[in-house]
This record gives C-alpha cells, structure tokens and sequence, in this order.
C-alpha cells in the first residue's frame, strides 16, 4: 500500500493554480493521477491535445468544468465525470466563477504521442505546438507554434500568466 496527502506533492507548471502529479508519488505503474485546482480562466491543459493510446477520465469533485471537444463544449459539475478515448481530443477549462477541484486518470501510464493544437495569431489559425520547459533557468513551459515559431503561451508554477501573450 502506498499513501499520500495531496498537500504534500510539489505542485508543478501547468495552466492550472494547482497541479500536483500523484503517480511518482504513489508509485503507479500502469496508470496517472493527477489532483487539479482550477481558478476561473485556468484550464487542465496547455493545449486543445490527444494522447495516441491514453485514455483519460477527469472526476469533478467541485466547481463546474467545461471541455472542449470535437462535437462541441461539454459541461460537468460536481460528482461528475468523463472518459475520453484514446486519440479524441479534448481541452477542459473553468469558465465559471468559482475554484474548481478535479482528478484526472489516465491509463496506460505512457499515452504515446500527443497531438497538441494551440491558436496563434501570427499565422491566424490553430497550429500544431511545441511545448518545451524554458532552459535558462526559469521555472516556465513555453508553447511556440510549429509553423512559425511564434510564441503562443507561457506558464509559471501555479500561474496562468502569459496563456495568449
């Protein structure tokens, strides 16, 4: 048996205030977990993305999520969850008013490559998107745009500065 308190996992640079990965910590090997915390405006990814084999179910324990998908929005609010397959694709935000707490799983553990889709204004359009941490120092990720190298978002631990810059 492994156990944990969320409050004691470091939270990582992700869009969300809150973001603390749960695998490494409770030892899994064929799945992820991940605790979120989404303040209104923050979103559960870096991009509109999809894992090649992973799929993945976020449980809303508060608040109320909204996800983007192919065939439209999708709202879910407390005590509600969803199950995406592998390869659909899918961004879920908080555009309400209140915090929102949420868990996601995601099996197998590996999801393979990403597909991941981002908006960049120098090309006015959705682009494929290299994420990549900030190498200088700075504890940052970074999106540029594959096509023109634009960047299109910047994130800090716990921060959503910089989502359109």
């Amino acid at each position: 048996m492994e156990r944990v308190s969320v409050d004691d996992v470091e939270n990582s640079v992700q869009p969300a205030a809150v973001m603390r990965p749960l695998t490494d910590a409770l030892g899994l090997t064929d799945a992820a977990i991940n605790y979120y915390e989404l303040d209104p405006g923050d979103s559960f990814a870096f991009a509109y993305h999809s894992h090649e084999i992973q799929e993945e179910v976020f449980y809303i324990i508060s608040g109320t999520a909204t996800f983007e998908t192919a065939d439209g929005p999708v709202e879910l609010g407390s005590d509600e969850a969803v199950r995406f397959n592998p390869g659909e694709f899918q961004r879920g935000w908080n555009r309400g008013d209140e915090r929102v707490r949420a868990v996601a799983i995601g099996a197998p553990l590996e999801y393979g490559s990403q597909e991941t889709l981002r908006y960049c204004a120098a090309c006015d359009a959705e682009t494929d998107a290299d994420l990549s941490a900030v190498e200088d120092g700075e504890d940052a990720v970074v999106a540029r745009c594959v096509e023109c190298g634009a960047e299109t978002g910047r994130w800090y631990r716990g921060s959503m500065d910089g989502e359109v810059p």
